[in-house]
């Protein structure tokens, strides 16, 4: 059994994968999620936005257009993501994208410019990213900067 909408949610032409929660107050479109997600109250999805398997967004998200997140995400409370870094831009193409890896987790009220953040990094709550995460990278601040590296990955790895 797959999605059921219901009237309490914005969701129009978007491809949502099978066994996936979407919780009320969620406005979505034109993007793309994987099986098994959750995404929760009060988030918004705009177009152009894919998200891998098992990814859970957290309430009072905003993802915008051209940002790719991969498997196994957690996307904590309020994070905000960004493509325009000189607003208001009109012009599409000068918007950025964002890549998100695998098994990334971003800690609630960061702030996502657009990056690359690598597999297995974490982002600590509040961080304002400006600049791309190696993976396995932990980074905290505003703006963010690598506190330490999970074992096996670093530099020295």
């Amino acid at each position: 059994m797959g999605y059921e909408p219901n009237d309490k949610q914005l969701i129009r032409d978007c491809e949502i994968g099978e066994g996936t929660k979407i919780w009320n107050f969620v406005n979505m479109y034109c993007c793309k999620l994987g099986r098994d997600c959750m995404v929760g109250h009060f988030v918004e999805i705009q177009e152009g936005v894919t998200i891998g398997d098992r990814t859970r967004v957290q309430s009072h998200t905003f993802i915008c257009d051209m940002v790719n997140i991969g498997d196994d995400v957690f996307v904590g409370h309020g994070v905000m993501f960004i493509n325009d870094t000189m607003p208001p831009q009109p012009e599409k193409e000068k918007w950025l994208p964002t890549y998100i890896g695998n098994r990334v987790s971003l800690g609630s009220n960061s702030t996502i410019l657009p990056v690359n953040i690598g597999d297995d990094a974490v982002v600590g709550a509040g961080a304002t990213v400006t600049k791309d995460v190696p993976p396995g990278a932990i980074v905290a601040g505003c703006p963010a900067k690598i506190l330490r590296y999970k074992e096996g990955f670093g530099p020295d790895s």
